[in-house]
């Protein structure tokens, strides 16, 4: 019996998952979300709440953190987990406010000279009238502007779905990294399939051709690293997965802040200028 068990196990280890299973793990209501994360990887955290122009957006969850008695700015999408939680977190959707919030926090980073690590995990930015009305494109569109030239490190990782303008207004970032299962896209596999070929029951179909696993984005160089989760996923083993996200940051963090504000900006200049180009194996 044991012996079976480990063979289902080795096979489990090595199974290479579909980009469609992929997507399925980056959605499980049992996934782990931002805070859970934030609570394992940081000592302390003290949240902000508020953008200082419309109100609080509560799908954005940012304020101080202690890391390896470093103070940084931790900045997140939160989707939540109970019925009341989700609707209370628009579902991880964020309106301008939450995304003006994002920048607030990224402002007060770079005048205290605090690096700021994000948790990237949204279905996409809230289109509704509401949010229209309030200037969601130009919120997003203000955010890309201003973080590109941030004169503080930023590190942004997607721990679930990274969708659309909803998860690049936080992810201009000098190092992004993502989970081994979760997804990075300009939308959701049902929006393509819906555009492309106007039918979204094709979503299984279009996963395949986006190239949004973490592995196909590290090949295009649209990210920088891949961080492993427990056999299963990262719901699997919430701690180890931590553990695994705090590693690396002990890693990249004090060579970037070794970096001057000037080497700083040029390098993600030269990062996002350049993207996309690759050799092929």
């Amino acid at each position: 019996m044991l012996g079976r068990l480990g063979k289902i196990l080795t096979e489990l280890t090595h199974k290479e998952f579909t980009p469609w299973e992929k997507i399925t793990i980056a959605r499980l209501p049992k996934r782990p979300l931002a805070l859970d994360f934030i609570e394992r990887v940081f000592d302390s955290f003290i949240e902000f709440h508020g953008d200082r122009s419309f109100g609080e957006d509560a799908s954005i969850v940012g304020g101080i953190a202690i890391f390896n008695s470093i103070a940084v700015t931790v900045i997140a999408q939160q989707k939540g987990s109970t019925i009341e939680e989700k609707i209370k977190r628009n579902f991880g959707m964020p309106n301008p406010e939450g995304y003006r919030k994002v920048l607030r926090l990224m402002k007060q980073a770079e005048k205290f000279k605090r690096p700021v690590i994000c948790f990237i995990d949204t279905p996409g930015a809230f289109c509704g009238i509401g949010a229209e009305e309030r200037g969601q494109g130009e919120a997003i569109a203000i955010n890309l502007l201003e973080i590109s030239s941030l004169k503080t490190p930023i590190i942004s990782i997607v721990i679930g779905e990274g969708g659309s303008g909803g998860a690049l207004a936080m992810g201009v970032a000098d190092e992004v990294w993502m989970l081994e299962h979760a997804v990075y896209s300009i939308l959701s596999p049902e929006g393509f399939a819906s555009i492309l070929w106007k039918d979204s029951s094709r979503a299984k179909e279009a996963s395949k051709i986006m190239k949004i696993t973490a592995q196909d984005l590290k090949q295009y160089g649209i990210i920088d690293r891949i961080i492993n989760e427990p056999v299963g996923g990262a719901h699997m083993d919430v701690g180890k997965t931590a553990e695994s996200i705090k590693n690396a940051l002990l890693k990249a963090l004090p060579i970037l802040l070794d970096k001057t504000e000037k080497e700083l900006i040029e390098h993600r200049y030269e990062k996002y200028r350049c993207i996309g180009v690759y050799e092929e194996n």
